[in-house]
């Protein structure tokens, strides 16, 4: 416990019933935390076992909206799940002959909220095992691009695949016997999930071949954004038995994968803290000049966002790693120039650090954020605009120009985003009167986020009534 440091405010909700939380600011933060699992690991490793052969047990796993909504699916599915230990244990049995499903003349509704993970994965596994299929959610989903994962899926569909959206955004229709072909392309450059939904569907193999030795072939066209995420694609699939292999890039910067047919083994199968998450931890002690320990984590981890421990090295932090525990100290004294492109999910955090840093902050390489649960280059720059800082906005990123003297207290909006939530909470550790509104947005893939702050910084929890 560290009393004299920031606080949590009590959630309070105005007349309109709109829920806001602030930080109060205090000195520095010290302590040690373990984040809940990873929603990345924990999406993929459901949709793994939902056709392995076996049993599968997975610990560790999270308790999110965006996990519950890819277990309500399974569900639907026919997928049997036993949950045990308030939800992080999840043991799914004997789902192997999980195979083609019957097509019907009314497509089987499947909601996905706003969990682009669950959408971009169900609608390549679904394509593969066959079926008649809606996949729809939140309107925000509906914004959300899919088209070159369904243009993709066309390539090797024997039935048919469409969206209801001329713009190429969900929902999504498919009427599926399987697929029919050995080799498809897609774009990178929107999301890598496409990729990685691709991948895990074709270790189901298809209809025309049944000899594993024939592999099929993924070729991505053009940049892909976030690869880290692909290669924790290809090491969860190798844990559940699948044979991947990603090419080097070639000439022209393109990369192919391989899938060999196989299918999955069940297995136990441990879910690492996420570091998506940790990453607002390791920042609060970066704007404090406070010392933060992440239990759970190494620079060996899966996640490639255990790499922002990097970013923060080069603002002047250290990084002190531990044998299964990373740890950052000391503050981010000076800005950087940056490609975030592999670590996306992490811009936010750094975002806000960087208002408390010397100089400018350029961060590059990030145009797909703009696709995600809200635009998180536009929007991001209009609430730091909020707290008086100067604020550029460019085609792929942002540059944050620190200036202490001019931020100022603020309410900040979160357009449903639970990083947006996460991030912007963190700069009322050294602002006094940011509040945030709609906090129970966190849910989504952190609901214990903000009782998990205060216990970090030191104060017993509690909440008012209205946090919904």
């Amino acid at each position: 416990m560290n009393p004299n440091s920031s606080t949590l405010s009590d959630v309070t909700t105005n007349s309109g019933g709109t829920s806001t939380v602030s930080v109060v600011p205090g000195g520095a933060v010290r302590g040690s935390i373990r984040p809940p699992g990873s929603k990345s690991l924990t999406n993929r490793a459901l949709i793994c076992a939902a056709v392995a052969s076996g049993t599968t047990r997975l610990s560790g796993a999270l308790v999110s909206e965006d996990t519950e909504v890819m277990l309500d699916s399974l569900k639907k599915l026919g997928i049997e799940a036993e949950l045990s230990e308030a939800g992080r244990v999840i043991t799914i049995q004997n789902t192997g002959n999980a195979a083609a499903r019957e097509i019907s003349k009314v497509p089987r509704e499947l909601y996905i909220a706003n969990s682009g993970t669950s959408i971009r994965f169900l609608t390549s596994l679904l394509s593969a095992l066959g079926g008649n299929y809606r996949l729809h959610g939140l309107p925000r989903m509906h914004e959300r691009p899919i088209g070159d994962l369904v243009n993709a899926i066309r390539e090797v569909i024997d039935g048919t695949i469409s969206t209801e959206s001329e713009n190429q955004c969900p929902p999504v229709l498919l009427e599926s016997n399987g697929w029919r072909h050995q080799e498809l392309s897609v774009a990178g450059s929107v999301s890598s999930q496409y990729l990685s939904g691709l991948m895990m569907a074709a270790a189901i193999g298809n209809r025309t071949t049944t000899a594993s030795s024939t592999s099929l072939s993924i070729r991505v066209k053009g940049e892909l954004v976030s690869r880290p995420y692909v290669d924790m694609t290809a090491n969860v699939m190798q844990s559940f038995g699948a044979q991947v292999n990603l090419s080097k890039e070639d000439s022209s910067g393109e990369i192919t994968v391989s899938v060999k047919p196989t299918g999955y083994r069940g297995l136990d199968y441990a879910i690492e803290p996420d570091a998506s998450a940790a990453s607002y931890f390791w920042a609060a002690a970066a704007i404090t000049g406070g010392s933060v320990e992440v239990q759970g984590l190494t620079p060996e981890a899966m996640q490639g966002d255990v790499k922002f421990c990097h970013v923060l090295e080069k603002m002047g932090c250290q990084l002190t790693v531990g044998s299964n525990s990373m740890t950052i100290s000391g503050r981010a004294a000076t800005g950087i120039d940056i490609d975030m492109n592999a670590i996306s999910d992490t811009v936010q955090t750094l975002a806000v650090v960087a208002l408390f840093a010397d100089g400018p902050t350029r961060i590059r390489g990030v145009a797909h954020n703009r696709f995600k649960e809200t635009d998180r280059i536009g929007d991001l720059a209009c609430e730091l605009r909020k707290l008086g800082s100067k604020v550029d906005e460019h085609e792929d990123g942002l540059t944050i120009v620190a200036n202490p003297e001019n931020l100022k207290g603020n309410t900040l909006e979160t357009y449903q985003d639970h990083r947006m939530a996460m991030s912007l909470a963190l700069a009322g550790l050294r602002i006094p009167n940011v509040r945030i509104r709609n906090p129970s947005c966190t849910a989504k893939t952190y609901p214990n986020y903000f009782s998990d702050l205060e216990r970090l910084l030191g104060r017993a929890h509690h909440w008012n009534a209205g946090l919904s």
